[in-house]
């Protein structure tokens, strides 16, 4: 753990330490009493607003006493904290994880202040399996400033990872509302802005770009996912879900049943789902160092870009030593970066001098960036519709997996998703291998098998 988490997790433990004395020295007075919002901000942990109105008060009070009663119950749970967006998720949440063990501890109206108070009682106490944490936008109602906001968000990670080092904490962006509800766009920017440098470079959080999978062109709520333009739909609600999934499939909650996949005749694997055998790591090339280190010298915001120099191969390995590239359950998993944006690329070990039709599903969560490298040019592989370049695809699936397929004949490489057309005439060299990037976001990969032209001569 590094010297400035160690001094906040202390920081933050202290105050809550301070509060918590109080409630458990009155172990036996009644649950309306131990769970009440604390009457004044005197000594409580963080800053900004603490909600006092006669409705949220009676709310606060009511659910976390429910929760205190079924506490074994919810013991390591996958928990989902935060505010009205949460709660109101209510019984919707466990159906939309089947087989997962899930406990909801939003209450409507709560800030990221609330949640620090109650931090202990309503989700330490569970010693979750995992977290997934949306908060922020009733603090914007409030008049709290992008900073503060973001000052309390750190004061909760730092007390998430005090309390369990190894437990994943999935932290969702703010989702957009309206200037209307007293939540701009631009704030809710900064906002994001803020979480995304607060766990900056920490690999115990994923970052979740909930933000643009919502926002319209103007960054606002879309109404037909958000009617009242705060909280979501029964379709914002399977939209949110659905951004979750392959990250829990990567935690290993769910899809943990191999992917059995049989290719069709003439075709063959070239992933066979247990290990990254066949591929490896290639040494950076000049012309990608020389475009590095002028993208990084002209912008503070440029990905990291690790040069390697020696060739690397996995055979027989499960991922990368970094991590980056793993087999999980038939899918080769490009896991989120830290640092929000790393570019890598893991390339097959052999190279494709003959006509080829290679096929493959991929699946990326919300904004994902990613890439496949035919024999050198690069075909762009996103979340095509929030992040193009393809945003007029009809048939692909966010969050879900789809079909690639690029056939390559006399130097040129036509590229499909879905039978849509991407490229018509992309052109690529006469030989070269087969290349999988990493930048931004998850992208899952299976299923990956070519059929080459015998026929066709060696170039």
């Amino acid at each position: 753990m590094r010297a400035g988490t160690i001094l906040l997790t202390a920081v933050v433990f202290a105050a809550l330490t301070a509060w918590r004395e109080t409630p458990r020295a009155v172990a036996q007075a009644p649950d309306d009493e131990r769970f009440a919002v604390p009457a004044t901000d005197e000594g409580l942990p963080g800053a900004g607003p603490i909600r006092r109105y006669d409705w949220f008060l009676r709310v606060w009070r009511e659910r976390r006493s429910a929760w205190a009663r079924r506490q074994d119950q919810d013991r390591h749970a996958v928990v989902f904290l935060g505010d009205s967006i949460t709660q109101g998720w209510g019984g919707g949440l466990g159906a939309a994880f089947p087989g997962v063990k899930v406990a909801n501890r939003g209450i409507d109206g709560d800030t990221t202040r609330g949640v620090l108070i109650r931090l202990d009682q309503d989700v330490l106490a569970l010693d979750p399996a995992a977290v997934v944490l949306l908060i922020g936008t009733n603090d914007l109602e409030e008049g709290a400033t992008p900073e503060t906001i973001a000052g309390n968000l750190k004061l909760i990670v730092a007390a998430l990872e005090g309390h369990d080092p190894a437990m994943p904490i999935l932290l969702c962006q703010v989702f957009p509302s309206a200037a209307a509800k007293s939540r701009p766009a631009d704030r809710i920017k900064a906002t994001n802005a803020l979480y995304r440098a607060a766990v900056k470079g920490d690999p115990r959080v994923t970052y979740v770009e909930t933000w643009p999978l919502f926002a319209d062109a103007n960054g606002d709520a879309i109404a037909t996912e958000f009617p009242d333009l705060l909280h979501p739909s029964e379709a914002g609600y399977a939209k949110w879900a659905a951004a979750l999934r392959p990250l829990f499939a990567t935690l290993g909650f769910i899809e943990t049943t191999p992917d059995f996949f049989t290719p069709e005749p003439g075709f063959e694997s070239l992933f066979d789902g247990r290990d990254l055998t066949g591929w490896g790591y290639r040494p950076t090339s000049e012309a990608d160092m020389a475009s590095a280190k002028k993208w990084q010298a002209a912008d503070p915001q440029a990905a990291e870009w690790p040069f390697v120099t020696e060739p690397a191969h996995f055979d027989g390995m499960a991922a990368t030593p970094e991590g980056r590239f793993r087999a999980i359950a038939g899918r080769l998993v490009v896991t989120t970066p830290p640092s929000y944006r790393r570019i890598q690329q893991l390339w097959t070990t052999r190279e494709f001098p003959s006509d080829f039709v290679l096929r493959l599903e991929f699946r990326a969560t919300a904004n994902a960036d990613s890439g496949l490298y035919v024999r050198g040019p690069q075909l762009q592989i996103r979340d095509y519709l929030v992040a193009g370049p393809y945003k007029q695809l009809e048939r692909y699936r966010p969050q879900d997996w789809n079909e690639l397929e690029v056939t390559v004949k006399g130097g040129l490489a036509r590229a499909t998703c879905n039978g849509e057309l991407l490229e018509a005439d992309m052109k690529v060299p006469a030989t070269g291998p087969l290349g999988l990037e990493g930048d931004r976001g998850q992208m899952e990969y299976r299923r990956i098998r070519i059929k080459t032209d015998a026929a066709s001569p060696a170039r």
